[in-house]
């Protein structure tokens, strides 16, 4: 029997989206299991990764998990913590671009100058989406980017996670 049959589609081991510790998958299922986070189940059609408590989505794009998100706030709360990181870390943020695909789900709560409706803001940064008819594969898979410049490192970023 060929050894690739007997595991999910991600392999023999993957990191956990949640803990990143690496977890095994269970032989002869789709599973994976995490001791900290409990039961993933691959989906080789979607080739999304779900955990079972929670049905939270997960893709892979380069070794790393995106969650895949169904509401805004997961997605501003995901910004939010990711412009944290860069703003202790020292760089300045110029720019959020959004996948495309969470246009519908987001648009509706960022914030639009009164000059220029087709103008976003989120936590006070310009926003942008990517191309709709990008040939990046990654844009079907991560969430968002940022364009950055360095800085100073900020204690309290100047903007608020909901505003």
């Amino acid at each position: 029997m060929n050894q690739s049959f007997q595991y999910p589609i991600f392999g023999p081991e993957i990191s956990c989206p949640h803990c990143r510790q690496q977890i095994a998958a269970l032989t002869l299922t789709d599973s994976y299991l995490c001791h900290r986070h409990g039961a993933f189940e691959a989906d080789p059609k979607t080739e999304e990764l779900v955990h079972l408590q929670s049905g939270r989505h997960w893709r892979s794009w380069e070794h790393e998990w995106y969650r895949q998100h169904i509401h805004p706030d997961g997605i501003r709360f995901e910004i939010h913590e990711a412009l944290d990181n860069l703003y202790r870390s020292g760089n300045q943020v110029t720019k959020i671009i959004i996948a495309h695909r969470y246009q519908d789900l987001i648009t509706c709560y960022l914030e639009r100058n009164t000059n220029d409706l087709k103008s976003f803001k989120l936590y006070n940064i310009p926003v942008e989406f990517s191309p709709e008819s990008s040939d990046e594969e990654r844009w079907e898979v991560i969430n968002f980017d940022f364009e950055t410049e360095p800085g100073v490192p900020q204690r309290y970023p100047y903007f608020r996670l909901f505003e």
